[in-house]
């Protein structure tokens, strides 16, 4: 188990990948894995060249104890930011509390365009609770509250997490047992990440059912409630990938793989940078088409703005993650 975090660390430290010390090493990349794991350690030629690989001495790779690299002609000036397993149990608690709250923003932006639609729609009864022009200011009212609600909610938990910016500013090394213990809930949190993934993408491709149903329907009222349904539905799809989106990243920032490591760590992940930025001209785009060009009537055709941007954003996820990819080859 020591040899493990002794390798884990530097390999880190020296910012190669799991493929990349597989391909140094002629060997494959579940080898490496076991090593890392301890699930199995390498023969004795493998360790000579590990430590040549490295940089350290024979001894510091078999010694049965924690301790400083004994470093071969390198210079060991850095002093890493070390991660206790205290550090890493409140990081990722914070992350799973943050992946409902951004969820749950998400969900009430989408939900405060849906009101927005449904109020203008009381207008269609035939006895309307509210003249056309208290509706449309009621609507854009709780719409403004609805969305400073959920900006509040993105900031308080980016305040909740701030004290670990480091984590992806900064190199930094884990303490013994923290490597195990995040892979260990890797491991578990897998079924329910890939479960995640699959409900929200079969919610946005089903999102535009009530559509058709409402296309039968012969009440202008009940369209525009089963629009409001296919937009809450894409919302809840959101809310699924963002969910197991952050709490996989959280994992992958303290393991530092994936996005997440060294070699890439001053890199954003660009689709954390695009999420926010495709649900916001979403929004934006609703709202100009809505007051702008139909000057808010109720026969609007804007609401497919929130269908059809559910339905590409898993496209737009997949296409950033090939984005990256080819970078990462480019560099």
């Amino acid at each position: 188990m020591i040899f493990a975090d002794k390798l884990v660390r530097l390999r880190k430290k020296s910012g190669m990948s799991q493929e990349e010390l597989a391909e140094k090493m002629n060997v494959s990349r579940q080898a490496v894995s076991k090593w890392e794991g301890a699930q199995s350690v390498p023969d004795l030629e493998k360790i000579l060249q590990l430590g040549n690989l490295f940089g350290v001495t024979t001894d510091y790779l078999l010694k049965d104890e924690i301790e400083d690299e004994e470093f071969v002609g390198k210079d060991t000036s850095e002093n890493l930011r070390r991660v206790t397993l205290a550090e890493a149990n409140e990081f990722l608690a914070l992350r799973e509390k943050a992946s409902w709250r951004i969820a749950l923003a998400t969900f009430i932006n989408i939900a405060a365009a849906a009101q927005f639609i449904v109020f203008g729609g009381t207008t269609t009864l035939p006895e309307p609770p509210f003249s056309e022009n208290a509706a449309g200011v009621l609507g854009m009212a709780i719409l403004l509250v609805l969305v400073a609600i959920a900006v509040g909610i993105y900031l308080y938990t980016g305040a909740q997490s701030k004290h670990f910016e480091f984590l992806e500013k900064e190199p930094f090394e884990t303490e013994y047992g923290v490597v195990g213990m995040v892979k260990e809930r890797q491991k578990a949190y897998r079924s329910t990440y890939v479960t995640c993934n699959i409900i929200g993408a079969c919610l946005c491709v089903i999102s535009p059912v009530p559509l058709f149903i409402g296309a039968l329907a012969a009440s202008d009222f009940t369209r525009v409630l089963l629009l409001a349904a296919t937009m809450l539905t894409v919302g809840v799809g959101v809310m699924f990938f963002i969910t197991a989106g952050v709490r996989e990243a959280s994992m992958q920032k303290l393991l530092q793989e994936g996005e997440y490591t060294p070699r890439y760590k001053r890199r954003a992940r660009l689709a954390a940078k695009v999420t926010p930025v495709y649900w916001g001209i979403t929004m934006a785009v609703y709202l100009v088409w809505l007051l702008l060009i139909d000057k808010g009537d109720h026969d609007s055709q804007s609401w497919i703005v929130f269908p059809v941007a559910g339905v590409l954003f898993g496209a737009v996820l997949g296409i950033c993650g090939i984005i990256e990819r080819s970078t990462k080859k480019d560099d």
